[in-house]
């Protein structure tokens, strides 16, 4: 989890300017290894130990780099492999503490590891925002998208207290109001009278095949469902959970709202198709 992972960005055709999101991408390698510090772990089958929040996990060296990176999970930490943060590790450490990491400020620790998810939060809004402002189907409510935009990024800008502070689950259901309507946007023309698919519970579903074109799955748990070659183009998936499901041969072309995470989370092979900027999970090709 503290190795930079390489994700290649393409553009999408939106308002010309393109979908882009680099900044909202780990870059593990200017980070101080705070999701390996901050966070806790359960022991479970995401992680073989216990580790409480501002313990650092035994795995992470003196450069903040991980000691078991290429075996993470054959060690038992599956779940260092499907978590994002969405570019908040780098912002944390170079911006927001100004490269001064909480081995060399012991003082500053506990503060840095409050801030960390919260930071994280607000990068995850970021990405949606920045999606949905590069959808030609939002044109109508951009100028409000692009506000919100400015407003999350000048949260992240703030002092350490500052954004430690801050309400997320307050702008959060801002933000949301914009993103519920950019996905009628999307999805209007498309979803027909398919059946809305908000929060169902999908656990183990068998849909091999299933045409979920314009559906919306917004926090759906389709955990170990079976999506094998599904169509869920322009499907809204934010905050669907896609652990261990089966996407082999999906098509999630033009799906919005989908994370990295959640890809990452799930089962795949050469045959699933993703949206641009999203990349193939490596453990995918291992069978």
């Amino acid at each position: 989890m503290s190795e930079q992972r390489e994700r290649q960005l393409l553009p999408v055709v939106g308002d010309g300017r393109g979908d882009d999101r680099q900044d909202l991408r780990a870059d593990c390698g200017s980070c101080f290894g705070l999701c390996c510090v901050a966070l806790t772990f359960s022991k479970s089958s995401d992680f073989p130990v216990n580790k409480a929040a501002g313990t650092p996990c035994t795995n992470l060296q003196q450069d903040f780099r991980c000691g078991i990176h290429q075996k993470l999970r054959q060690k038992g930490f599956s779940g260092c492999t499907v978590y994002d943060c969405f570019g908040a590790g780098q912002k944390v450490s170079r911006s927001t503490y100004g490269g001064v990491d909480w081995r060399q400020d012991p003082d500053t620790a506990r503060q840095m590891f409050d801030v960390f998810p919260v930071m994280r939060q607000l990068h995850e809004l970021l990405w949606y925002l920045t999606e949905a402002i590069a959808l030609p189907q939002a044109r109508p409510i951009r100028a409000e998208l692009r506000s919100a935009l400015d407003k999350t990024e000048h949260l992240t800008r703030g002092t350490p207290a500052a954004v430690a502070e801050t309400d997320v689950a307050a702008h959060r259901e801002d933000v949301n109001v914009l993103l519920l309507r950019t996905s009628e946007l999307v999805r209007t023309g498309i979803r027909q009278k398919k059946k809305d698919r908000r929060g169902a519970d999908l656990f183990g579903a068998r849909l091999k095949g299933a045409d979920l074109r314009g559906v919306t799955l917004r926090g759906a748990y389709l955990i170990a469902a079976d999506l094998r070659g599904a169509d869920l183009r322009q499907a809204d998936l934010i905050g669907a959970d896609l652990r261990d499901a089966d996407l082999r041969g999906a098509d999630l072309t033009g799906s919005i709202f989908l994370t990295q995470s959640q890809v990452n989370a799930a089962k795949g092979d050469a045959g699933t198709k993703l949206p641009p900027a999203l990349a193939r999970p490596a453990h995918w090709g291992q069978g």
